[in-house]
């Protein structure tokens, strides 16, 4: 259960993190650049296309999904950073069309740290990965000045029943299935400037697993799938397009945590928000005349524990949108999902906003 650290332990536990913490795109795909590429026919998914995880063909019939995530906390209570964490790595899994499987932890923390707080940390990853229905089975851990959290998560999916992040198709439309701004709504309340419910709706949608909106989109025509995380929903969808698509988002049509908007208006921003904007114009993405600073700023809003973001076709989309509705509504968690746009043959854009 959550557990309230002191005022100094707070202080020191969360002064800006999460994916917001990640490397820009721009600089880390410069580093990736010179790395030597695999030639294993196996590996099914590398780095090449920034996929969410590598895959790995074990037999014709299996293959094993691996990936890792981890970073400062981005909340000051240690539970629900460890959920929020924990969440946030096995999602690679589901982007894939995987099953987690196994998890390991991934823990650097201060020699002279409160135990308590790393073993609230502990317990509240672990909640996740069983949620999941994953085996939390070890870890590592260093120790270091700061505080950091996360998971190395093993899955299965079968060759042929993988998704990919770089296969959509023109006239899909686009799916997200978490709303937009958690970065904006957490930097607010470090300074003590969010509205009522922004905050508390923010961490509600980075503690929820993407584990049945994943199996939900299992039952359709699929084409292409990513997360949405650290470098943005314009960022990813760069990544979803490539070279060879463009795409037309709707803002009218955005899922976002309530008072973001607002909030961006005022300037509640971060610098990994910045970095993801300048990567976006550079590859392409255009604002048609109106749309407001504040709705522009969320697309660039490194969300931490975000949604999914799937290209298939508007029937199967409208019906996968209903049919998550209808399951959280049920379940007492109405996180908003919506169709967001639609991607189209090449444009002198890659991604157009309205």
């Amino acid at each position: 259960m959550p557990t309230e650290p002191s005022a100094a332990a707070s202080q020191l536990f969360c002064t800006g993190g999460g994916c917001t913490s990640k490397l820009g795109p721009r600089a880390l795909a410069r580093v990736l650049s010179k790395l030597p590429r695999p030639t294993d026919p196996d590996l099914l998914v590398g780095f090449d296309s920034a996929d969410d995880a590598a895959v790995l063909r074990l037999t014709d019939d299996l293959a094993l999904v691996h990936t890792l995530d981890f970073f400062p906390p981005v909340v000051e209570d240690p539970y629900t950073f460890g959920q929020i964490a924990a969440t946030n790595a096995l999602s690679d899994v589901w982007a894939m069309g995987g099953v987690p499987r196994t998890a390991l932890n991934i823990v650097a923390f201060p020699e002279d740290g409160d135990l308590n707080l790393l073993g609230a940390i502990l317990a509240g990853g672990a909640e996740r990965v069983a949620a999941a229905g994953a085996s939390l089975a070890g870890g590592h851990s260093i120790t270091d000045d700061g505080i950091k959290y996360g998971l190395s998560v093993s899955g299965t999916v079968h060759p042929d029943r993988l998704w990919r992040n770089d296969t959509p198709l023109p006239g899909d439309a686009l799916v997200l299935t978490k709303p937009l701004g958690v970065g904006i709504a957490c930097a607010a309340h470090r300074m003590d400037a969010a509205p009522a419910g922004s905050f508390e709706a923010a961490v509600a949608s980075m503690v929820e697993l993407n584990l049945r909106a994943a199996a939900l989109l299992h039952e359709r025509d699929v084409h292409a799938v990513t997360d949405v995380t650290g470098f943005g929903l314009a960022g990813h969808l760069v990544e979803m397009l490539g070279s060879a698509y463009s795409a037309t988002l709707d803002t009218l049509t955005l899922p976002l945590v309530p008072g973001v908007r607002r909030l961006a208006e005022e300037f509640y921003l971060t610098a990994a928000a910045q970095r993801n904007r300048t990567f976006a114009e550079d590859n392409g993405l255009v604002f048609a005349p109106g749309v407001p600073f504040g709705v522009q700023e969320v697309l660039f809003d490194a969300q931490t524990s975000g949604g999914l973001l799937a290209a298939l076709p508007r029937a199967e989309a409208d019906a996968y949108v209903a049919a998550l509705a209808a399951e959280r509504r049920a379940a007492g968690a109405p996180l908003p999902a919506a169709v967001i746009g639609v991607v189209t043959d090449r444009a002198p854009h890659t991604i157009l906003v309205r």
